[in-house]
C-alpha cells in the first residue's frame, strides 16, 4: 500500500528563497506584469480594459450608437422590450410550443444589450463609489477633529477647576 501526502511538494523554485531571513536582498525579482494579450485556460485575454463592442461579439446592438447614449431611456426601453418578449414566450408556449426557440433567442439578445449598457456604466459607477467613500472618510475626520478639540476643551476645564480647588485648599 502506497502512502500519499495530504498536501503536494513545494515547487522546486522555493530553494530560490532558503537564503531570504538572511538577505532579503538574495530572492529573485518578480516577473514583470503582461502586458498585450496573454493566453489562459485555451482563452486570450488582453490586459487592456476596455469594454469591447457588442458587434466585436458577434451580437446585434438593440439600441442606437454613439458616445451620447441616454442609458436611462435605453435600459427603460430594453426592460420594457424583455416585459414583452418574454409575455409572447408564454403564449408561443401555450400555443405553438414547438416555436418557442425564435423567442428565447430574442430574450438573450435583449439581455446581452442590457448587460452590455450595464457594464458601460461600471466606470461611472467606480467613480461616484470612490467620490462617495472618499467624502465618507473626511466627514469622519471632521468629526474626529471635533471630537478631539471637544475633549481637549473639557480637560482644559478640568484642569482649571482642579487647580482652583488647589488654590482653595492651600489658601
Amino acid at each position: 500500500m502506497a502512502t500519499s501526502s495530504s498536501y503536494p511538494p513545494p515547487p522546486p523554485y522555493y530553494r530560490l528563497y532558503k537564503d531570504y531571513i538572511e538577505d532579503p536582498e538574495s530572492a529573485p525579482e518578480p516577473p514583470p506584469p503582461v502586458e498585450g494579450t496573454y493566453p489562459l485556460f485555451g482563452a486570450t485575454y488582453t490586459t487592456d480594459d476596455v469594454l469591447p463592442s457588442l458587434e466585436d461579439q458577434g451580437v446585434r446592438q438593440l439600441y442606437p450608437k454613439g458616445p451620447n447614449i441616454d442609458f436611462k431611456r435605453e435600459l427603460t426601453a430594453l426592460n420594457r422590450e424583455l416585459q414583452l418578449h418574454i409575455l409572447e414566450l408564454a403564449d408561443v408556449l401555450v400555443e405553438r410550443p414547438s416555436q418557442y426557440a425564435r423567442r428565447v433567442e430574442d430574450i438573450s439578445l435583449i439581455f446581452k444589450n442590457l448587460h452590455h449598457l450595464l457594464n458601460s456604466l461600471r466606470p461611472h459607477q467606480a467613480r461616484a463609489t470612490l467620490i462617495h467613500i472618499l467624502e465618507r472618510q473626511i466627514q469622519q475626520r471632521k468629526q474626529a477633529v471635533e471630537d478631539i478639540k471637544r475633549r481637549r476643551e473639557e480637560a482644559q476645564r478640568l484642569l482649571k477647576e482642579s487647580l482652583q480647588t488647589l488654590d482653595g485648599h492651600q489658601a
